[in-house]
C-alpha cells in the first residue's frame, strides 16, 4: 500500500477494455494485493469491471484491525475475493497483545489467506522503527503459527527486512513481497527463501528499467501481479485512482516482458489455506 488511509476521490475513470464475450480467450489473472476498503466507488461495479476484463479474483488486504475486519467482511461478500488481515507498519503502534489476538480470531475465518500487510517502511517512518520490527516478527510468528502467507511491505529498508526475514526462513511458498523494489540480489534472496515477487502499477513506467529487468530475469512461477488499488495505477492512468480491472495492464507489461502472450499467462496463486 503506497498511501494508507487516503481514499480516492474523482471521477470513475475508464478502465482496460471488457473481455467477457467479444472472442477473447479467459484470462485467469488473480489480483494479489488490493485495498477494497479504501476504494472511492461501488467495490461490486468495480469488481464486475474487473471480471469484464478478465480479473477472476482479488485478495483484499489489510492495513490495521478496522481494514482487517472490513477485508474479512468483504470476502464474505462478494464471491471470487479472499482476504488477507495484519497491520501496516505505519500502525505499528498498535498491535499490542489485544491486537494480536483479533487478529488471530480474524484469522481463523475460513476466508482469510494470509497475514498482512507487515513489514518495514522506513520511508515515511509513521511509526518508530522498534516498533515496526516488533510488529513484523509478531506476524511472522503469526502467519508460522496458522500456515498462512505472510504479505510483506518493505520500503526503503530493503537490508533490515532480509535481516528479519532470513530469521524465519524457509517459507516454502508462504512469502509474497508485496510490490517489490529492492534489486535483483534482494529478489533472488526472496526465491531462495521460498518466496514470491509481485509487481505492480510501477512495472508499466518508462522509467522502470530496473524493475523491469529484474522480471525478466526471475523465473515466471515465482511472479504475482496486483495492483495495490485505489493506489499505483499502471500507465496510460499514472497518478489517477487505481482499480482491480488495471491489472490486465499489469499483467500485459509482465507477459511481454517475459515474451508469452498475455492469454497463456499463468501465475502461482499462493494465497490457500493449509
Amino acid at each position: 500500500m503506497s498511501a494508507p488511509g487516503r481514499r480516492a476521490r474523482g471521477p470513475a475513470v475508464p478502465e482496460v477494455p471488457p473481455r467477457e464475450g467479444h472472442g477473447h480467450p479467459p484470462l485467469a489473472l488473480v489480483d494479489t494485493h488490493a485495498h477494497l476498503d479504501l476504494l472511492g466507488e461501488d467495490v461490486g461495479e468495480a469488481l464486475r469491471r474487473a471480471r469484464e476484463a478478465g480479473v477472476a479474483g482479488v485478495v483484499t488486504v489489510g492495513i490495521n484491525l478496522e481494514s482487517s475486519r472490513s477485508a474479512v467482511e468483504m470476502a464474505h461478500t462478494y464471491p471470487g475475493v479472499r482476504a488477507v488481515v495484519g497491520v501496516h507498519p505505519h500502525d505499528a503502534g498498535e498491535m499490542d497483545r489485544e491486537a494480536l489476538r483479533e487478529l488471530k480470531r480474524l484469522a481463523a475465518d475460513p476466508a482469510v489467506v494470509g497475514i498482512g500487510e507487515t513489514g518495514l517502511d522506513f520511508y515515511r517512518d509513521l511509526s518508530p522503527r522498534p516498533d515496526q520490527e516488533r510488529a513484523f516478527r509478531a506476524q511472522l510468528e503469526l502467519a508460522r503459527e496458522l500456515g498462512l502467507a505472510v504479505v510483506v511491505h518493505d520500503r526503503e529498508a530493503h537490508a533490515e527486512t532480509l535481516r528479519v526475514l532470513e530469521e524465519y526462513a524457509p517459507f516454502d511458498g508462504k512469502l509474497v513481497m508485496h510490490c517489490f523494489s529492492g534489486d535483483l540480489e534482494m529478489a533472488h534472496a526472496v526465491l531462495e527463501m521460498g518466496g514470491y515477487i509481485s509487481v505492480a502499477g510501477p512495472v508499466t513506467f518508462h522509467n522502470a528499467r530496473r524493475l523491469q529487468d529484474i522480471v525478466r530475469a526471475l523465473p515466471l512461477d515465482r511472479l504475482l501481479v496486483e495492483t495495490d488499488c485505489p493506489f499505483l495505477s499502471p500507465h496510460p492512468y499514472r497518478g489517477k485512482p487505481n482499480s482491480p480491472a488495471r491489472l490486465v495492464l499489469v499483467a500485459s507489461k509482465v507477459a511481454e516482458l517475459k515474451g508469452v502472450p498475455l492469454e497463456e499467462l499463468r501465475l502461482a496463486d499462493p494465497f490457500v489455506r493449509g
